[in-house]
């Protein structure tokens, strides 16, 4: 996929990793849409990227804020041709000890952010993409959707489902509109703030958002990154084993 004059949307994009690959979309010559909640810093990115980036500050997990934003979407960018959700809470909470029903609002709002954003930005803008001659959805994953850990139930299953919603969304564009392409990318531990103070060896955001950019470009509907590679391939092999390592991480 050439990238060169194409206007890509990307959630989360205001830090992380959606904040690298904005910076090498616009590198490459592409506008980028960048959607996120911290108005000053995609302020910052689109002062950084003069007339290559436009933002949208709003909470996904606002579901009228977020339907104002798609309805805006489809009447101002009908040139938009590829949609990368990739913006992700995890929230880490105790279910036996009463944490979880302490922390119920953040684990509703993880599922919102996780799941029911990627799925009602889908269901609002895959009509505007599929007018396009090669257009593309990428939805990030997670290693811990193929193997959970035991301090997320929530984002473990949430990516989980993203990864079954992207599966039976490319049936639906092979049979109905087979220039959209459905990409699952499976990222490993990434070093993000959401990830701050978790885990061993990350990740630096450059290298997972260069990663993902790779396999927008590659023709390929499911790319592992790093370390999630070697998941998928132990999983095949010894699953227990990728169970027990995972589920203390």
């Amino acid at each position: 996929m050439e990238l060169v004059g194409r206007t890509v949307l990307i959630t989360g994009g205001a830090r992380g990793i959606g904040r690298e690959m904005a910076r090498l979309l616009t590198g490459l010559g592409a506008h980028v849409i960048a959607m996120g909640r911290d108005g000053a810093q995609l302020d910052q990115l689109a002062a950084a990227h003069p007339g290559q980036v436009t933002t949208y500050s709003l909470d996904l997990a606002d579901p009228q804020a977020l339907d104002s934003a798609i309805a805006g979407l489809r009447s101002s960018h009908p040139e938009l041709s590829v949609l990368i959700n990739n913006a992700g809470v995890q929230v880490s909470a105790d279910f036996i000890a009463g944490e979880a029903h302490a922390s119920l609002a953040a684990l509703r709002r993880e599922i919102a952010v996780n799941l029911q954003a990627p799925v009602a930005l889908c269901a609002g803008l895959l009509p505007v993409l599929a007018r396009h001659p090669h257009a593309a959805v990428v939805n990030v994953t997670s290693g811990l959707a193929i193997a959970p850990k035991k301090s997320a139930p929530g984002y473990c299953a949430t990516k989980a489902a993203l990864r079954t919603f992207s599966r039976a969304l490319r049936y639906q564009c092979e049979d109905e509109a087979p220039q959209v392409r459905v990409l699952d990318v499976v990222m490993p531990l990434v070093a993000t703030d959401m990830t701050r103070g978790r885990g061993g060896a990350k990740m630096t955001p450059d290298e997972a958002a260069a990663r993902l950019i790779g396999a927008l470009r590659s023709d390929k509907s499911e790319v592992f990154v790093g370390r999630s590679l070697v998941l998928r391939r132990l999983m095949r092999l010894v699953p227990g084993l990728g169970y027990r390592l995972l589920r203390d991480a």
